[in-house]
């Protein structure tokens, strides 16, 4: 997020349609034809994701547990079922890391969580400096909004603005669902990035 979780970038990505529908299925089919659009001009993009094959395989190495466990749910249920998001195992190779940082400096002044894409694992960091206990975040609700606003900009979303409707994806940490979990909104670009 920008003030608050770090910038993702986003490329182009289009899911393409063969058989003319009638009007209301072409509506829908239009909605899912283009990537939504982000605040910084881009698109939503599975080019600029984490997802590997259908899925994402992720490895622990954060110590909020429950806000993993938490954006895991929240992006894999009620139908967004098109990525597998699991852990990697011995028979796997992790495609995301969940890392743990503490760090208030350059780059990070009000940084609750950052998605970074390296050479190979990709990697979501969350900052203890905000949401350890006692600190501004450092309660159950706010650190599953950034592991799930995080765990989405792996997905290949990008930041929208809660100006044009609700979303978990809006840079500001106070205009993000407070239950932490993927609008009906979120859910459609879902839908149009994965089908």
């Amino acid at each position: 997020m920008r003030s608050d979780f770090g910038l993702a970038a986003a490329a182009v990505a289009t899911v393409l349609l063969a058989v003319p529908q009638p009007a209301a299925a072409a509506a829908d089919s239009a909605d899912r034809a283009a990537p939504a659009r982000c605040v910084d001009g881009g698109e939503d993009s599975r080019d600029r994701s984490s997802v590997h094959e259908e899925e994402i395989r992720w490895e622990d190495g954060t110590r909020f547990n429950d806000a993993l466990a938490h954006a895991n749910r929240a992006w894999s249920t009620g139908g967004l079922t098109q990525v597998r998001i699991r852990s990697a195992d011995s028979n796997s190779t992790a495609d995301l890391r969940w890392r743990d940082v503490n760090r208030t400096g350059p780059g990070w002044k009000n940084v609750y969580g950052k998605w970074s894409s390296g050479p190979g694992v990709d990697t979501i960091h969350l900052n203890r400096a905000y949401l350890d206990d006692g600190r501004r975040r450092g309660d159950t609700r706010a650190r599953r909004v950034v592991a799930a606003h995080e765990l989405g900009h792996a997905l290949g979303f990008c930041h929208k603005s809660a100006d044009r409707y609700a979303t978990l994806m809006d840079a500001d940490f106070g205009r993000l669902p407070e239950d932490g979990k993927p609008t009906q909104d979120d859910r459609r670009n879902y839908r149009r990035l994965w089908g």
